[in-house]
């Protein structure tokens, strides 16, 4: 590797730790907006009524945690075990499978709505980086919601 690859591979990894960052950074504020959508969506009525402390916990430790998710480290394995539980322990929380999916999928939004917000895609590198960084939290949430799926419908 030349010295201007290695320094276009360092930019990249940069530029996209610097958005997981910015994610992780924002828990707080990502998971409040979450809690107020799906406590007000028509497509989420258990939402509505469940422990607000407990759906801040959960929802704070996917976005606090993104980096972890998506990792190259974290493996396929890894990710069946974690949202199969969850997918079991939704079902026996009396939650429908539709609300769970959907709260996942609206955790996904929230991601690519803050990074849409900062203006951080400026130039097509930080682009290519976003939707580098996109594709991947794209895969984490396919398998997280496939393997959520899954539990649900075993159960315990």
């Amino acid at each position: 590797m030349d010295t201007q690859q290695k320094d276009r591979f360092l930019s990249e990894i940069y530029e996209s730790q610097r958005l997981v960052e910015l994610i992780e950074n924002s828990a707080d504020e990502l998971t409040r907006r979450f809690i107020r959508e799906i406590r007000a969506s028509d497509d989420t009525p258990k939402y509505h009524t469940w422990d607000e402390d407990e759906l801040y916990r959960r929802a704070y430790n996917v976005y606090s945690q993104l980096g972890k998710w998506i990792s190259r480290e974290t493996t396929k394995a890894d990710i069946a075990k974690h949202y199969m539980a969850l997918g079991a322990q939704r079902r026996e929380e009396g939650f429908l499978l539709s609300e769970v999916v959907e709260a996942l999928a609206m955790t996904r939004r929230f991601l690519w709505r803050k990074v849409l917000s900062e203006g951080l895609l400026d130039t097509v590198l930080d682009l290519t980086q976003a939707l580098k960084l996109n594709h991947r939290v794209i895969l984490f949430f396919d398998r997280a919601i496939y393997y959520t799926v899954m539990g649900y419908e075993k159960g315990k």
